[in-house]
């Protein structure tokens, strides 16, 4: 790793606000390892800790939450392992995310959810403004890898509105989990599908949202941000952000 990087590296961890990890749920480490859920979910949980998100972000049984641009549902499922028979998991996908790639994400959900194998999902298929979910009834939220695009695409304002979007589903002190790649300054992140974490924080700040935390779960600091996060080199193992915002309560 080149000393810049490397003093950079060392910088953004002393800006990360200490945070104490919460040990993950034994129940939920264990479910994780069922044999139902598939090879490639397996595999990737290396790289995405989803036993220590959840946990990091307070989500547990009995909760309604939000897997919010849900893709092929990798979280979707994460969330109903963590939420129980109790809770409930909405999938939420725009219609251009499950055209995407010959409908690539719209056939991994439908697999996902056949034979109502995790009953507490229920899906929907539909912009996030036109859900049928009341206002303030969400416990939590989370979206993955997905800001990185609606704020290069369309800009922060755009970014902003699902903040928004997202803050009127959930109940005063939900919670909203933002994970996605980091980018560096000065490099084509819309090509590389990234964004630079700084870019992310100022939208926070201007929405009605409090940054409540940051953790290092996901870092990685062997990925110097040059690649795409489609290089095989770097899939699935990229070094990104964990955010936790926070509904103020009152």
């Amino acid at each position: 790793m080149h000393m810049h990087r490397l003093f950079a590296w060392a910088f953004l961890l002393l800006c990360v606000p200490a945070v104490a990890l919460a040990d993950p749920p034994a129940d939920l480490a264990k479910a994780l390892k069922n044999e139902k859920r598939s090879v490639e979910d397996r595999a990737r949980d290396a790289g995405r800790q989803p036993a220590q998100v959840i946990a990091f972000l307070g989500i547990g049984p009995g909760d309604r939450v939000i897997d919010v641009i849900a893709a092929g549902g990798y979280y979707t499922e994460v969330l109903s392992l963590a939420v129980g028979e109790k809770g409930i998991v909405y999938a939420q996908n725009p219609i251009n995310v499950l055209r995407f790639h010959d409908g690539a994400a719209d056939k991994q959900l439908t697999a996902r959810l056949a034979d109502e194998r995790l009953k507490n999902v229920q899906r929907l298929d539909m912009d996030l403004a036109s859900t049928p979910i009341e206002a303030g009834s969400l416990d939590a939220a989370i979206t993955a890898l997905n800001f990185h695009d609606i704020y290069n695409d369309r800009g922060a304002q755009a970014a902003g509105g699902l903040l928004r979007l997202v803050y009127h589903l959930l109940k005063p002190g939900g919670v909203l989990g933002l994970i996605d790649h980091a980018g560096v300054e000065g490099a084509d992140n819309k090509k590389l599908h990234r964004i630079e974490e700084s870019k992310v924080r100022a939208v926070v700040e201007a929405s009605p949202f409090e940054l409540e935390a940051s953790s290092d779960l996901l870092r990685n600091p062997e990925d110097d941000h040059t690649k795409s996060v489609f290089d095989p080199e770097i899939r699935g193992h990229t070094d990104r952000f964990l955010l936790k915002l926070r509904k103020p309560k009152s």
